[in-house]
């Protein structure tokens, strides 16, 4: 099939030649032809299928009619149509004053069809209805006191059935359950294992702080959280208790800023040296020492934490190996894990190797130095022979054990993630100076001060909002990662009971 759009003449599959067709281009441009297709009525049929095998299409809103007038006629009809909605905007307008109304009449039919999705769930009959659901065992007498006494049911409370896993409550005091939204994120635990957010929770504020490390950050950060506490009290469970977390961040961060000296970098001595003229050698000073003096310290101080960390994460699954009366898997598991790692660690202290790398040496007395070895040597041998027991095969269980041995690189790894904490504190401290020195380029005077407010806070506001995302980041993995891998088996369901669903209202009961 051809056609010669220029002359109108076509030459089309199954249709006489010439076509009884003719064809006038409308227009053309990006790519696109727009033609106008004339034939009997009695090959319209072919025609178009010829074009689509041409690549052609019909338009997606075909009409009918002198397009001219067409066109007139949408141009009236969206007209009308804007006057429409110009006088309901007016007519909504003037409800305003019943907003207040209006929103809690969405919560209460909101609640009530949440109420009739749950209903219809239920067994039930003209006269009786049967009901099953968790409650929490603390709250289970009064409830069933509330339903026999009340509303005459009848309350049994049964045992758990063996195919059953109960939903998940976290309790937490105050400070730690600002946590648990971390925790959720990961995985709920099941019911009747640890719940390690108390635990994390300090980890997680501590390792945050170093990582964001400056003062002026978390006094920002935490009087931010404090204001938004404050001023809406009523904002969703989740949101408050992630501010709650922020807001122990930045206290934590204010601490390590204080600790290494820095407060918006070296704001304080650039400010005095720029526009004071001040000579002296800092006016802030670390209380502890200055990462950026002294980096290899704070790397040792680092993975110290990390080893705390990790031997904490292992610990909890001792715990949980004595809650289940499991005595050879603390002792093949935990125990000489413990004293295996314990002896390597005592074995590196006083070596040149670590002398090298730290900067700094330790000298053990002959009995620590043997207690090492033993330690160490005693511990690889309970885990060479205990790792495979299941299996009765001498062999294959020693084989399996000295395979576990090489689980002592997953630890080191383990150990050296926690270097983040150095790095992304370096990095807070070095990227806050450079602002400051930016800043201070231009000299005292008028125009010093104000271009140095400017850049001074577009820079600062940059760097807490970069690095703070980094320090979450981070802090999460090194929970996620390192320290629930010792230990922590996610798979718990969330306890979610039937409850209001409300938006916009808040109910209290005050007695």
């Amino acid at each position: 099939a051809w056609a010669d759009i220029s002359t109108g003449e076509f030459r089309l599959r199954d249709l006489p030649e010439p076509a009884p067709v003719t064809a006038q281009v409308l227009s053309s441009n990006n790519g696109e032809t727009c033609i106008c297709v004339i034939c009997l009525a009695r090959d319209a049929a072919k025609v178009e299928e010829n074009l689509r095998a041409a690549g052609y299409a019909r338009p997606a809103q075909a009409v009918r009619g002198i397009p001219s007038e067409v066109v007139q006629e949408l141009e009236e009809d969206i007209r009308k149509q804007e006057e429409t909605i110009r006088s309901l905007e007016k007519d909504i307008a003037g409800f305003s004053g019943r907003m207040d109304g209006y929103r809690i009449a969405a919560d209460y039919y909101r609640s009530r069809a949440e109420k009739y999705r749950l209903l219809g769930t239920i067994p039930q009959s003209q006269n009786y209805f049967f009901m099953e659901g968790w409650v929490p065992a603390d709250k289970a007498d009064r409830i069933g006191w509330i339903l026999s006494d009340k509303y005459g049911a009848h309350v049994e409370a049964e045992p758990l059935r063996e195919d059953e896993v109960e939903p998940t409550v976290l309790k937490n005091n105050p400070f730690s359950e600002a946590a648990e939204g971390v925790l959720e994120s990961y995985g709920l635990p099941q019911h009747g294992h640890v719940d390690p957010t108390t635990i994390m929770s300090f980890f997680y504020v501590i390792f945050f702080g170093m990582m964001l490390s400056d003062a002026g950050y978390g006094i920002v950060m935490f009087i931010a959280c404090a204001v938004a506490l404050i001023k809406f009290p009523d904002m969703a469970a989740g949101t408050k208790k992630m501010m709650k977390l922020f807001f122990w961040c930045g206290l934590s961060t204010t601490f390590w800023g204080i600790m290494y000296g820095g407060f918006f970098g070296d704001a304080i001595d650039v400010i005095a040296r720029t526009f004071f003229g001040y000579t002296g050698d800092g006016i802030v000073k670390a209380l502890w020492f200055e990462p950026l003096k002294d980096p290899m310290r704070l790397l040792i101080w680092c993975m110290l934490f990390g080893v705390i960390h990790l031997y904490v994460g292992l610990a909890i699954k001792g715990y949980e190996a004595i809650r289940a009366g499991d005595a050879v898997a603390f002792i093949a598991d935990i125990v000489a894990w413990y004293m295996f790692l314990t002896g390597l660690i005592l074995m590196l202290l006083p070596s040149d190797l670590f002398t090298s790398i730290a900067g700094m040496s330790f000298h053990f007395s002959p009995g620590l130095v043997y207690l090492s070895k033993w330690l160490a040597i005693s511990g690889l041998v309970i885990i060479v022979l205990m790792s495979g027991r299941t299996r009765k095969n001498w062999a294959l269980r020693i084989a399996l054990g000295a395979y576990d041995i090489y689980g002592v690189t997953g630890w080191l790894s383990d150990v050296l993630s926690y270097s983040r904490l150095l790095a992304l504190g370096l990095a807070t401290g070095v990227i806050g100076n450079v602002i400051n020195m930016m800043a201070s380029m231009f000299g005292g005077g008028v125009v010093g001060a104000i271009l140095f407010t400017i850049i001074f806070i577009l820079g600062h506001t940059l760097n807490i909002g970069i690095n703070a995302l980094g320090a979450y980041v981070h802090t999460n993995r090194l929970q996620y990662v390192e320290f629930f891998g010792k230990f922590y088996e996610a798979g718990g369901r969330k306890f979610n009971p039937f409850h209001n669903v409300n938006k916009y209202v808040e109910v209290k009961e005050e007695s």
